[in-house]
């Protein structure tokens, strides 16, 4: 269990699953992969992304990360490059992403910019990312602000994803991590907790209903055109 005060820790109650897992879709934990937008040695959106693993490890999910140190800029280099294709299997796994990233000039960072840009919206018949869960975080210097977390939303949103409502904002970041880098209680760690819960809830809420919730009627009459071509073209 996440280090929590034991009077807050007493709240930290499991999923659910019987309440929100279809009848008859899998049950291997939820699948959840996490971007950070920062390679400082000591990286605020790096330890807010720990943090969000910790906890979603004790909502029941399997977490894994993505470390963007070597990843070259989008389209610099062929998408078999080793840091590309780790990236993009990742995207291909999960079945959630979290993404953190440290608010500059007023945006999320061109590190987390250039990891989403790598990971194709389409990559022949498969969309890795379409309806698959999103929550957003972000880190702040100073006061708190929500430029990076809206921007990470619209991107979510082209990226097909079904990004959760919560989210989290923390500002002076410098303050609420200790030597360890662990972030301490107050209500700004209680909405990271909010957050991390919410998407283990929408990620097993999503599975088993993901191919009919994104089964699109344009999609279908391109299908429908696109097998008529075909059927044509072989009884010429």
């Amino acid at each position: 269990m996440p280090d929590l005060p034991s009077a807050q820790g007493e709240h930290l109650l499991p999923i659910d699953v019987a309440r929100l897992a279809l009848p008859g879709a899998p049950l291997h934990a939820p699948r959840i992969l996490v971007l950070y937008g920062s390679l400082r040695e000591r990286s605020f959106s790096r330890l807010l992304s720990e943090e969000a693993g910790r906890l979603l490890t004790h909502f029941g999910c399997e977490v894994r990360s993505f470390d963007p140190r070597g990843l070259p800029l989008p389209d610099s280099v062929a998408a078999d490059h080793e840091k590309v294709a780790q990236l993009r299997r990742l995207a291909e796994w999960c079945e959630g992403m979290v993404w953190v990233s440290p608010e500059r000039h007023g945006a999320m960072t061109g590190i987390l910019k250039a990891q989403i840009d790598w990971i194709p919206l389409s990559d022949g018949a498969k969309r890795p990312t379409q309806g698959k869960t999103l929550a957003v975080m972000q880190v702040c210097g100073g006061s708190q602000s929500f430029n990076a977390v809206n921007q990470m939303r619209v991107l979510g949103r082209w990226m097909r994803m079904v990004t959760i409502p919560n989210q989290s904002s923390v500002p002076k970041a410098f303050l609420e991590f200790d030597e360890a880098g662990r972030m301490k209680p107050s209500a700004l760690y209680a909405r990271v907790v909010d957050v991390c819960e919410e998407l283990a809830k929408f990620t097993w809420l999503m599975r088993g209903r993901t191919d009919h919730l994104t089964d699109r009627y344009s999609e279908r009459v391109e299908s429908a055109e696109d097998l008529s071509k075909r059927v044509n073209q072989r009884a010429l």
